[in-house]
């Protein structure tokens, strides 16, 4: 699609500077992750973080992911144990977010966490947005670029569909690499995953020596991803399905599916990876196609299969 709004920009020494200039006075811009495009404002900044729920019509009680650049930065903010230390060490920067107990002397806006006692922390590895951060001082709250319980942008175009002029800049860095949000860690009590993303529970607890599971349940909202209805294209939506209506879009999964008008393959290849990529844009593409109902196929429930099968089921709610 072509590039018909003013407010999306590609990197340069210009646009870096106009953005921490931007930053630095509580504004909000649109920036690329590897996971999905957000909504970046000073997390230490109130008038920040209140523009952010509005923008995003979001809930008061879900709290934002806090993106820092190192170590160094976190260390104000929050209690730091090894078990994050040695995750730390082979997964970051990249696509996990722990949950922690963030310090009582800490300067994150008390908005940003929904007023709780812990804080989502993230090491984006993203050159564009590691490169904004390193010339901070401060770190950035940044949920996805939708409106809330909408589908995630994967690219700049996205945003500035979803938010018109409402954003002065957009960072435009192509597709996002990953497609899918990051994997949340509860590492405050017993360690558990509270949004399944890329990064599996296998992997997590081959570094860690022992089983990680899969939250049930967030009987207090500690993380992005817990609200009962999220990431939807809010048509109806029917999982595990063999067939569909030729009235009906039908996402489907892998060759043994015929290719008709009304079919969307995730991957062709029946690479889970590729699927997670490419779900939010097959969500985006339906709607705009005005299909009135989903039908999804059943999804392999391993790997990345877990969390898209997360996304889904949040999606058809």
């Amino acid at each position: 699609m072509k590039n018909i709004y003013s407010n999306i920009f590609k990197f340069n020494k210009n646009i870096l500077s106009k953005t921490l200039k931007y930053l630095k006075k509580s504004n909000i811009v649109g920036l690329p992750t590897e996971t999905v495009y957000g909504l970046a404002g000073s997390a230490y900044s109130k008038k920040a973080v209140k523009k952010i729920y509005s923008l995003k019509k979001r809930p008061k009680i879900n709290p934002l992911i806090v993106h820092y650049y190192n170590l160094k930065n976190l260390s104000n903010d929050v209690e730091i144990n090894k078990t994050f230390l040695k995750l730390y060490k082979k997964l970051c920067p990249g696509p996990i977010t722990f949950v922690m107990k963030k310090k009582k002397s800490s300067k994150i806006c008390s908005f940003a966490t929904a007023k709780l006692n812990t804080v989502a922390v993230r090491f984006p590895s993203n050159r564009k947005i590691r490169t904004i951060l390193s010339k901070l001082n401060f770190p950035l709250a940044i949920p996805s670029a939708n409106k809330s319980t909408g589908i995630s942008p994967v690219n700049a175009l996205d945003v500035a569909e979803e938010f018109k002029n409402k954003i002065k800049i957009i960072i435009d860095d192509g597709n996002s690499k990953i497609g899918i949000e990051s994997t949340v860690l509860d590492l405050t009590g017993k360690i558990k995953i509270l949004r399944p993303g890329i990064i599996s529970s296998k992997k997590i607890g081959k570094i860690l020596g022992k089983k990680i599971q899969l939250a049930k349940k967030q009987n207090k909202i500690k993380s992005p991803g817990a609200l009962k209805k999220h990431y939807s294209p809010n048509i109806p939506m029917k999982l595990n399905q063999i067939k569909a209506s030729k009235n009906y879009a039908f996402i489907i999964f892998g060759k043994k599916y015929k290719k008709t008008k009304n079919t969307f393959n995730l991957s062709k290849k029946s690479n889970l990876d590729e699927a997670a990529k490419n779900l939010y844009r097959m969500f985006r593409k339906i709607k705009k196609l005005n299909y009135k109902k989903i039908y999804v196929v059943k999804i392999p429930n391993k790997g990345a299969g877990v969390a898209i099968n997360d996304r889904l089921r949040h999606a058809a709610n």
